[in-house]
């Protein structure tokens, strides 16, 4: 009696190739961990529950939000770069993945992982006190460039995506003004109560005092009008090539297989495309934004490589390429 080998090889690859499709279709099989890179309570963390609310929904499982902050996100990345690639444990990811990755803080990249889905984005505005002599992004680019270094500008730390989208504004408009860190809570208060010239902020720390009257909003650092303040132009209408949304999204372990991927996708863009998605939202000031698993990737690559020049021209950018 012949064997035919070859046959016989074809076989049991193609019945592996069956049950790896049929393990992969089980997916999700429990609970999936979603790791939140920054406290309780902050824009990330709130956004970050809503999103899980409704992939529960839309998977039948516990999606469930974990706070793992610290060292800019880079906690967070270590913990999910050790778990199984199956697709139980996501990151509630952010452009964090690259600047603590260029500012030396994490070994990892966004190529360290599988990106999913991109959620939302948010805005970067620059703002004033509404008594400041600064009535546009005009004069006070025209000042700082008379007196280098003599106007204050409030971020949410160094390296923070609020820094280096006001580095990247004052840069493009070669100027030079005195960047100041704070932690987030203390931004606003120490604008109003004069003690830093401008901040660079989300828009929902200052909805309510732009509202008041209190705070006038100059420049919006990003790809379109925010929508909660359509009247504020963006760099770009005022002929800066210069757009630094601030995005959020989902990125799984590297490995992770493509038939698990598309999955989670599939529970991510029903949930952004849902009104009940919307509405929350809207609330906290955030824009619905979502791409597919290879678009997501390619932004973000192409987003990497423009943060490193900028980390670069500031002397933040610490990791080898």
């Amino acid at each position: 009696m012949k064997i035919r080998l070859p046959f016989i090889a074809g076989v049991v690859a193609l019945v592996s190739a069956t049950t790896a499709m049929a393990q992969d279709a089980q997916f999700p099989k429990g609970g999936i961990d979603m790791t939140v890179l920054f406290p309780a309570g902050t824009s990330a963390d709130v956004t970050a529950r809503v999103l899980a609310q409704g992939m529960s929904r839309q998977l039948g499982v516990n999606v469930l939000p974990v706070n793992r902050p610290g060292a800019g996100g880079a906690i967070g990345y270590k913990f999910l770069a050790s778990q199984k690639p199956d697709g139980h444990a996501i990151v509630w990811n952010s452009n964090s993945i690259s600047t603590s990755y260029h500012m030396g803080q994490s070994s990892l990249d966004y190529r360290s992982f599988e990106s999913v889905a991109r959620v939302l984005v948010e805005s970067v505005v620059v703002a004033v006190r509404s008594e400041s002599k600064w009535k546009s992004l005009k004069d006070l680019i025209a000042d700082a460039k008379s007196r280098p270094d003599g106007i204050t500008v409030a971020n949410s730390g160094v390296g923070s995506h609020t820094h280096l989208s006001a580095v990247a504004l004052f840069k493009a408009a070669n100027a030079e003004v005195t960047h100041v860190p704070y932690a987030a809570s203390q931004i606003i208060p120490n604008l109003m109560g004069g003690h830093v010239d401008v901040v660079v902020q989300f828009p929902g720390a200052l909805a309510s005092h732009v509202q008041a009257g209190r705070v006038r909003l100059l420049v919006a650092l990003s790809s379109q009008r925010d929508p909660v303040f359509p009247d504020v132009p963006t760099a770009r209408d005022l002929g800066f090539d210069l757009a630094l949304d601030a995005w959020r999204g989902v990125a799984a372990p590297k490995g992770t297989p493509a038939a698990t991927i598309a999955v989670l996708e599939k529970a991510i863009r029903a949930t952004v495309q849902s009104p009940e998605f919307a509405a929350a939202t809207e609330k906290l000031y955030v824009r619905p934004a979502f791409l597919p698993s290879a678009e997501f990737h390619k932004m973000i690559a192409t987003e990497d490589a423009y943060l490193a020049r900028i980390m670069e021209q500031v002397g933040l950018r610490k990791s080898p390429r």
